[in-house]
C-alpha cells in the first residue's frame, strides 16, 4: 500500500518535471521565433515575418495562456507588421487586444497600458483619425505623468506622440510647447548629445519648417546632425534620417545646391547598412528623384523614381500607401513635362490604392483628387476637375479643420478653378478665406500665403481692379525674396 502510494507521487513528479521540460521547450521556440521575425524584417521579407509572427503567436497562446504578458507582445508584434503594411484593420483588434489585457492585468494605470494606447493611437493617427487618437494620446500621457512623474523619459515620448498629432492637423500653437517640454525631459535626462535628443530637436526642427520658419529650423537641424554623427557614426541609418530632415528643408527653400549632396549622402549610408532593396532606399531614391524634377532634369528624375516604386512594390505589396504615394510622384513628373494621359494614369491608381488602404476621407485622398484636379485644370477640363477639388475640400475640412493650412490650399485650388473659367465673384471670397487662414496658421511671410497673393494678383488684373493687383503682387514680392 505504501509502495503503491510511493509510485503514484513518483509518477506526478515525472509528469511535471516533463510538463516543465516541454514548456521551457515552447518558450525557446517562441523567442527563435521572435528572433527570426527581426531578421525578416532586416530583410524586408515582410510576408514571410508575418507568418512567422503568425505562429510565435499561436506558441504563446498555447504555452502561457491567452492573457500573459508574452501573449500582449506576440499581439503587438504582429499588430505592428500589419500595420507596416497598411493592413489597419487587421492591426487594429490585435492592438485593441493586447490594451484589454494589460488594462486587466495590470490596471488601467500602468505604464505598459499607457505604451498599448499610444500604440492604438498612432494607428488611428496613420489613417488619419484623429478624433480617435488625440484621446489615446492624452490618456497615455495621463497615466505616465503620474506613476512616473513629470519628468521620466516616458513622459518625454508622450509630449512628442501628442504634439506631433497636432503638427499634422496644423495646431502649431499647441505642438510646439510639447515639443519644447520634451526636449527639455530629455536635455535633462540624458545630456545634450543624447540620441533622443537629436530626436525631439528634428521634430521641433520640423514643426518650424512647415510654418516656413527656417532661420529657427536650421540650427535645431543642424545641431541633431551633429549629435548623431558623434554619437552614433557618420555611417548610421539615423544619421541618414537627420539628412534628409535637413535637405528637405532646403529643398523647401529651392536650394537645390544645398539639398542634392545631403540627399545623396543620405542614400548612399542606407543602401551600406540595409542593402539596395530595402523600402528606406525607396524613399532616399524618392527624395532625389523629387529634387531632379523641381530642377527639370527629368532624364534622372523618372528612372530614380521607377526604382523606387518597384522596391516599394516587391517590398510592401501593390496596393500599399507608400506605394500609391510613389505612383503620385510618378504622375507628378509627367505632369510637369506635360504628359497627360501618363499623369493621369498613374495618380487615379494612386487614388484606388489609398481609397481601398485608407478610406475615401483620409487626407491622403484629398491629395490625390488634388492632384488630379490640377491635371484637368491645366487641360482646360473643369467639369472633371471642380467636384474633385469640392471633394477634396469637404475631406480636409472634415478630417483636418476648417483652419488647416491644407484646407487654404484647397480653397485656392477651387479659386483657381472659378477664376480660369472667368467666375470672379465665386473665385474672390474664396482666395480670401484661403488668404486668412494661411496668414493665422503660418504667419504673414510663409511661402504659402505668398502663392495666394499672386494668384489674387492675377484675379484682380482679369478684373481690371489694378491697384489691388498691384498691392498684392508687391506683397508677395517681399515674402519671396525675403
Amino acid at each position: 500500500m505504501i509502495m503503491n502510494r510511493l509510485s503514484k507521487i513518483l509518477l506526478l513528479v515525472l509528469l511535471i518535471i516533463s510538463f516543465a521540460f516541454s514548456v521551457s521547450a515552447q518558450e525557446t521556440l517562441w523567442n527563435e521565433l521572435n528572433a527570426r521575425v527581426s531578421n525578416l524584417l532586416q530583410e524586408a521579407q515582410f510576408s514571410e515575418a508575418i507568418k512567422t509572427a503568425k505562429e510565435a503567436l499561436k506558441v504563446a497562446e498555447k504555452t502561457f495562456g491567452s492573457e500573459h504578458p508574452n501573449v500582449t507582445v506576440s499581439l503587438n508584434r504582429l499588430a505592428e507588421l500589419y500595420f507596416s503594411q497598411g493592413k489597419y484593420a487587421e492591426a487594429e483588434p490585435l492592438y485593441k487586444r493586447a490594451l484589454a489585457i494589460d488594462e486587466k492585468k495590470l490596471g488601467e494605470e500602468h505604464p505598459v497600458v499607457a505604451t498599448d494606447l499610444n500604440n492604438l493611437a498612432f494607428l488611428y493617427f496613420s489613417q488619419g483619425k484623429y478624433a480617435e487618437a488625440e484621446p489615446l494620446y492624452k490618456r497615455a500621457l495621463a497615466i505616465d505623468e503620474k506613476v512616473l512623474g513629470k519628468n521620466h523619459l516616458g513622459v518625454a515620448t508622450d509630449l512628442n506622440n501628442l504634439a506631433g498629432l497636432y503638427k499634422d492637423q496644423g495646431k502649431y500653437e499647441e505642438a510646439e510647447p510639447l515639443f519644447k517640454r520634451a526636449l527639455t525631459i530629455q536635455e535633462k535626462a540624458l545630456g545634450k548629445d543624447h540620441p533622443d535628443v537629436a530626436l525631439s530637436l528634428n521634430n521641433l526642427a520640423g514643426l518650424y519648417k512647415d510654418q516656413g520658419k527656417y532661420e529657427e529650423a536650421r540650427p535645431l537641424f543642424i545641431r541633431a546632425l551633429l549629435i548623431l554623427e558623434r554619437a552614433l557614426g557618420r555611417d548610421h541609418p539615423d544619421v541618414a534620417l537627420s539628412l534628409n530632415n535637413l535637405a528637405e528643408m532646403y529643398f523647401s527653400q529651392s536650394k537645390y545646391a544645398e539639398a542634392e549632396p545631403l540627399y545623396k549622402r543620405a542614400l548612399e549610408i542606407d543602401e551600406k547598412a540595409f542593402g539596395k532593396d530595402h523600402p528606406v532606399i525607396a524613399a532616399d531614391l524618392s527624395n532625389l528623384a523629387g529634387l531632379y524634377k523641381d530642377k527639370g532634369k527629368y532624364a534622372k528624375a523618372e528612372p530614380l523614381f521607377k526604382r523606387a516604386l518597384t522596391i516599394q512594390e516587391k517590398a510592401l505589396g501593390k496596393d500599399h500607401p507608400d506605394v500609391a504615394l510613389l505612383l503620385n510622384n510618378l504622375g507628378g513628373l509627367y505632369y510637369s513635362q506635360g504628359k497627360y494621359e501618363e499623369a493621369e494614369f498613374f495618380c487615379k491608381r494612386s487614388l484606388t490604392i489609398n481609397e481601398k488602404a485608407l478610406g475615401k476621407e483620409h487626407p491622403s485622398v484629398a491629395t490625390d483628387l488634388n492632384n488630379l484636379v490640377t491635371i484637368y485644370k491645366d487641360q482646360g477640363k473643369y467639369a472633371e476637375a471642380v467636384p474633385l477639388c469640392k471633394q477634396a475640400l469637404a475631406i480636409d475640412e472634415k478630417t483636418l479643420g476648417k483652419e488647416h493650412p491644407n484646407v487654404a490650399m484647397d480653397l485656392n485650388n477651387l479659386a483657381g478653378l472659378y477664376r480660369d473659367q472667368g467666375k470672379y465673384t465665386e473665385a474672390e471670397p474664396l482666395y480670401k478665406q484661403s488668404l486668412s487662414i494661411l496668414e493665422k496658421a503660418l504667419g504673414t511671410d510663409h511661402p504659402d500665403v505668398a502663392t495666394v497673393l499672386e494668384n489674387m494678383s492675377e484675379l484682380y488684373r482679369k478684373m481690371e481692379r489694378k491697384e489691388e493687383a498691384k498691392k498684392y503682387e508687391e506683397r508677395a514680392k517681399k515674402i519671396r525674396v525675403h
